[in-house]
């Protein structure tokens, strides 16, 4: 988690403001945000292998000039329960 620590919290602040988001959204916010970005795999990575994240869906449209179907992602309702951090935040 060292490589991608700024990357997940930063994440995990866009969902806490926008609710779901599909996974082009995360990838265009994380790579405005930071100077180095992140690829597509990392972001993947990111959502797929942390609890705080959870899949609460699929959509198809036009992304990066092609039809694709993306994944929607929320957090995971135990990650504002288990942290009083997260919840007030």
């Amino acid at each position: 988690m060292a490589r991608t620590k700024r990357l997940r919290e930063a994440v995990r602040v866009y969902l806490q403001e926008h609710g779901s988001c599909n996974t082009v959204e995360i990838f265009d916010h994380l790579n405005e945000r930071f100077s180095w970005g992140a690829t597509m795999n990392q972001v993947g990575n990111i959502l797929a292998k942390d609890r705080r994240f959870s899949k609460v869906g699929h959509v198809r449209d036009f992304f990066r000039g092609g039809r694709y179907t993306v994944c929607v992602w929320a957090l995971a309702s135990d990650s504002l329960d288990g942290d009083p951090g997260l919840a007030s935040a």
